[in-house]
């Protein structure tokens, strides 16, 4: 992947993480700029007049370099293991494509509308659950009589942990979550710097990296307790993509450096470092409307419906009217899964004994809502943001009673 475009996407994700839940945090939310990103490029390598400068400067790129970069993209993306991407169209009968344009678009689904909303969406509903292996069971698009044109894309991401937790039924002793049962998450490592610490405008951030099998990793971002969860996110973001220094638990002084966290010198029967992790089980879902933030997504003129705004695409006028993005996110002790869809309409004991050894430990909580990035190893492309405003609640079995 070009470091330009990572770079591109990343901002993309960094804004959208300001706008994308309440400023309070307490509602969760997860969404995927990587899925989006070669979207908006893909339409502004068809676009002309202000739409176009619109797009290019949501993207980060000339509109010129956008459909190139798009492509190489979606390409670099199809070789990450465990993440699987597609880009589907689906036009009109009479809706004449030009060509220097449609056989420039990836290899994918190629569909006709028949003007039938009901069969359309039917259709759409069917490729958008395929492409995501059931995780999203509808296309997230608007179709009357008038929708000429769906672009759509889907991206799903499923990885399990080098290390799995291990899971009990636990309550968090204080935050919003206190004295419910939720499902606990918890393993040890000694590996210290797996958590960090970073210094963004909010305020202190906690970082917890979470390794997949795979090329790609969570990361898991706690802020202070009254930080906007925006705030906490665009840190993490800026963290992870190494635009923002973070120190690692090994180099933290001794006290609670970082939200969450807890560092000092202990006991032990074994000299190597403790680092003990608790967090919970989460499984978030999304439905974005991105035309509420149209200015953000370079969307702007290109809604407006009194003059066409893709030359590049077809010769008759076309103007984008539903733009949306549907996402899921499930965090267990065995691994993490998400996806997307993206659709335009136009992750033994013994007995005791006396401790030899002085070792440095650190212990963080992840008992209170906080962000998570699913983040590509190699290029540190954020595939997936979110925010945890509620943890997977305890659901008793009938035999439990």
């Amino acid at each position: 992947m070009r470091n330009s475009t990572v770079r591109a996407v990343n901002q993309l994700t960094a804004r959208w993480a300001s706008v994308a839940h309440t400023p309070d945090g307490n509602t969760g939310t997860v969404f995927t700029a990587a899925g989006l990103w070669p979207l908006l490029a893909l339409l502004a390598d068809g676009s002309g007049g202000p739409a176009r400068a619109e797009l290019a400067q949501a993207l980060d790129i000339p509109a010129e370099a956008a459909g190139p970069a798009a492509r190489e993209l979606l390409a670099a993306l199809a070789g990450v293991r465990g993440l699987r991407t597609a880009t589907g169209l689906w036009t009109g009968a009479g809706l004449p494509l030009e060509e220097d344009w449609s056989a420039q678009l990836p290899a994918g689904a190629r569909g006709t509308l028949t003007g039938d909303p009901d069969a359309d969406a039917k259709a759409l509903d069917a490729w958008a659950s395929e492409r995501t292996n059931g995780l999203i069971e509808r296309m997230p698009v608007v179709l009357d009589e008038d929708t000429l044109l769906v672009l759509a894309s889907a991206l799903t991401l499923r990885l399990r942990w080098i290390q799995p937790f291990g899971e009990w039924i636990g309550e968090p002793h204080t935050g919003p979550w206190a004295g419910r049962s939720v499902r606990m998450l918890h393993r040890n490592t000694s590996l210290l710097d797996r958590v960090r610490v970073a210094h963004g405008p909010t305020g202190a951030v906690t970082l917890l990296e979470v390794v997949g099998a795979a090329g790609v990793d969570v990361h898991l971002v706690l802020g202070e307790p009254e930080a906007p969860a925006g705030g906490t996110l665009t840190t993490g973001i800026a963290a992870v993509t190494r635009a923002l220094p973070a120190t690692g638990a090994s180099l933290l002084p001794d006290g609670r450096p970082g939200p969450g966290l807890a560092v000092g010198t202990v006991a032990a029967h074994s000299p190597e470092p403790q680092l003990d992790i608790q967090t919970v089980a989460f499984d978030v879902r999304s439905e974005h409307d991105l035309l509420d933030h149209a200015r953000l997504f370079g969307l702007e003129t290109a809604t407006d419906t009194d003059r066409g705004h893709f030359p590049g695409v077809s010769s008759r006028p076309l103007a984008i009217t539903s733009a949306r993005q549907s996402a899921m996110a499930r965090f267990e002790s065995t691994g993490f899964e998400t996806a997307a869809v993206t659709a335009f309409g136009i992750a033994a004991g013994c007995a005791p004994t006396r401790p030899r050894y002085r070792t440095r430990r650190a212990e963080v909580h992840f008992d209170r809502p906080f962000g998570f990035l699913a983040v590509h190893r190699t290029s540190r492309l954020v595939l997936a943001a979110g925010w945890v405003a509620e943890p997977d609640a305890y659901e008793p079995e009938p035999d439990d009673f």
